[in-house]
């Protein structure tokens, strides 16, 4: 594959994991675009958006954190259709505010495309820079993965960013152990439970959508209380520039 994995080396058998669901998405033709080293882009996201839209949960929900990949651009224009307020965070968080709130009711005063919008580039143009600390509560969270489980297992890319994000999110108050986590991926990116060792600092699914449905994991993964400050990666100090005035400021709060 052309694309390299950034991450390679944190987790080898996540790592063999990933390359593996990457080979079988281009493998069985149903990669969207380039997939190695990234959340995949999929044929049937919109079908797989519409099965997580009947989550009982997404019905009641006001604001909905989403990753900003390719792959889940159907979830958040689905999200702003739906009346719903949607946090997207900067792609790798390496700008110096973390996330954009959309707001769908100023989007539509401003004349501005939910379907740019949705994407990330038109999320940077359009949404509003948004800090952790000004956030509120979150009602439903979608993530990106590469490789999941029907028992509620996940893994991403390899670089961390939405586990470091939920940590924070609990740490703050923003999401706690009833707020619903989620995903949409391509039936063939589901795997074996055994084969995808959750650790500690590792957020379980509750529910995972594919282009054929919607599964409810009832995971029985104990959910991290906050950040695990350990796991935290030099490179991650490095490349995201609010990250050790953010521990700072949580520590302080604590």
């Amino acid at each position: 594959m052309a694309d390299s994995p950034r991450w390679t080396g944190r987790n080898n058998t996540k790592d063999d994991l990933r390359a593996e669901i990457w080979e079988k998405l281009v493998e069985t033709g149903v990669n969207v675009g380039p997939v190695a080293g990234r959340i995949p882009n999929f044929a049937g996201a919109d079908l797989a958006a519409l099965h997580l839209s009947r989550a009982p949960e997404w019905a009641a929900a006001h604001i909905v954190k989403c990753n900003p990949d390719a792959g889940q651009i159907p979830v958040r224009l689905r999200a702003l259709y739906d009346g719903k307020v949607v946090y997207a965070p900067v792609p790798e968080l390496t700008k110096g505010f973390p996330f954009v709130r959309l707001d769908p009711a100023r989007l539509r005063a401003d004349g501005i495309q939910f379907e740019l919008a949705a994407t990330s580039q038109g999320f940077l143009a359009h949404g509003e820079p948004l800090e952790f600390f000004d956030m509120s509560p979150i009602d439903f969270v979608v993530v990106g993965s590469v490789a999941v489980t029907r028992a509620g297992g996940r893994t991403g890319k390899g670089g961390g960013f939405a586990d470091l994000e939920l940590g924070i999110f609990r740490e703050l108050g923003l999401v706690d152990e009833k707020t619903p986590i989620a995903t949409t991926v391509h039936s063939v990116q589901l795997v074996d439970a055994d084969r995808l060792p959750m650790q500690a600092h590792d957020s379980a699914l509750h529910y995972v959508a594919t282009e054929q449905g919607l599964t409810v994991t009832g995971t029985r993964h104990v959910q991290p209380r906050g950040v695990y400050w350990d796991a935290v990666q030099p490179d991650q100090y490095r490349d995201i520039p609010f990250l050790t005035d953010l521990r700072s400021r949580i520590e302080t709060r604590s």
